[in-house]
C-alpha cells in the first residue's frame, strides 16, 4: 500500500498532526500512521495530495518510494522522473545530525542526471525529490508539481474574525466530508461558510446581527457560493439537526445574543441546546473552561497574546 509523507508547520503541531490522522482516516479507516517529530507517515490508499489539498498547516508533503539505510540510491527509484523534464533535490534534516545541506542536494541532483533525462531545475520543476532525514529512520521520496487552490475572497473583513487556518482545522478533525453540511450558529463574516464551501462542504450559518449576515452573504456571493446565511440566534440549532453533519463555531464574547448574556451562560446555554450524535468544534476563551468544566473528546488550547488564550473543545 503507498506511503505519503506529510511535514508539519511546528505551530500548534498537536492540532495539525490530528488533523492530518483525521483526513487520513476519514478518507480510509483502515489507514496506518506513524508520527516522527513534525513528520507523519500514512500508510493509506487515499493519494497525499487529497489529504494535502485540505489541511490546514501541511509544509511539504508526497510520497515515499523507500526507506533508506545511508545514502544510498540506485535507478530503479527514478522511475518517478521517466516522463519529467525538471527536477529538483531537497534534504530535509529532521535528525540531530549535520549536514552541509547544499552540498548534499547538489550531489544527489547530479546523481539523478546520470539516470535521467531531467534537467535540474531549482524553481517551480516538475519533480521534487526529497532525502528525509530522521534520528530513528531515513526516507527517499518525491512530490509532483501542485496547482495552487485559490483561498476564498472576503470582500469584508472584522476584527477578532475567526482565523481561516482554525476554522479549517477544526472542520477536518470532525471528519467532514465532502457534500456534508456544517453549520456555525454564529457565523458573523462567514470564515466557516467560506472555508467549508471551499472544500466542498455544504454550510449553514446564523447570526443575530443583521449587519453580520449581510457581510457573510456578499463575502458568499463574491465567491459564487451557497451557503445559508439566517438571522437567527443559535436557538436555531435544534430546529435542523437533521440537516447538519457537524457544528463549528468561535463563541461570541458576550455581543452577539439577542439579551447581551454574559459569555459563560451563553456557552452553558449552547452547550445544553447541542443536538445529540452530531459532531462538533466550538471554540472559546480559555477562563471559561475552569468555570463549566466542559467535557468532550478532546482539547487544544490555542495562544494568542498574553491576554487571550482560546480553547477548541472537539465533541
Amino acid at each position: 500500500m503507498p506511503e505519503s509523507f506529510f511535514i508539519l508547520s511546528k505551530d500548534y503541531l498537536e492540532l495539525a498532526t490530528d488533523e492530518i490522522i483525521a483526513l487520513s482516516k476519514m478518507y480510509d479507516r483502515f489507514s496506518k500512521i506513524k508520527i516522527i517529530s513534525n513528520l507523519v507517515i500514512i500508510q493509506s490508499k487515499t493519494n497525499w495530495e487529497k489529504i494535502t489539498k485540505r489541511a490546514s498547516f501541511v509544509k511539504i508533503s508526497g510520497q515515499i518510494l523507500r526507506k533508506m539505510s545511508g545514502l544510498f540510491l540506485d535507478e530503479e527509484n527514478f522511475g518517478v522522473l521517466k516522463n519529467a523534464k525538471t527536477f529538483v533535490c531537497r534534504i530535509i534534516n529532521l535528525s540531530s545530525n549535520q549536514f552541509n545541506v547544499p552540498e548534499l542536494e547538489s550531489s544527489m541532483g547530479d546523481m539523478i542526471s546520470k539516470f535521467s533525462h531531467a534537467k535540474v531545475k531549482l524553481e517551480d520543476p516538475d519533480i521534487t525529490v526529497y532525502l528525509i532525514f530522521t534520528d530513528k529512520e531515513n526516507f527517499f521520496g518525491f512530490s509532483k508539481r501542485m496547482k495552487d487552490d485559490k483561498r476564498p475572497k472576503k470582500i469584508t473583513k472584522y476584527p477578532h474574525e475567526l482565523d481561516w487556518k482554525l476554522t479549517r482545522v477544526m472542520i477536518n478533525l470532525l471528519g467532514i466530508k465532502e457534500g456534508e453540511t456544517v453549520c456555525d450558529p454564529f457565523c458573523g463574516t462567514g470564515t466557516t461558510l467560506l472555508e467549508a464551501e471551499s472544500m466542498g462542504i455544504h454550510a449553514i450559518g446564523f447570526d443575530f446581527d443583521e449587519k453580520m449576515c449581510r457581510i457573510s452573504d456578499e463575502n458568499l456571493k463574491v465567491n459564487g457560493y451557497k451557503s445559508k446565511v439566517f438571522n437567527s440566534d443559535y436557538h436555531e440549532l435544534s430546529k435542523i439537526s437533521d440537516e447538519i453533519d457537524g457544528i463549528v463555531t468561535d463563541l461570541p464574547y458576550g455581543k452577539s445574543s439577542k439579551t447581551s448574556e454574559k459569555p459563560e451562560e451563553i456557552l452553558k446555554e449552547f452547550f445544553s441546546i447541542l443536538p445529540k450524535r452530531k459532531r462538533g468544534a466550538i471554540m472559546y476563551k480559555k477562563e471559561l473552561d475552569s468555570k463549566l468544566k466542559l467535557k468532550g473528546i478532546k482539547k487544544y488550547e490555542i495562544y494568542r497574546h498574553k491576554s487571550l488564550t482560546r480553547t477548541i473543545l472537539i465533541k
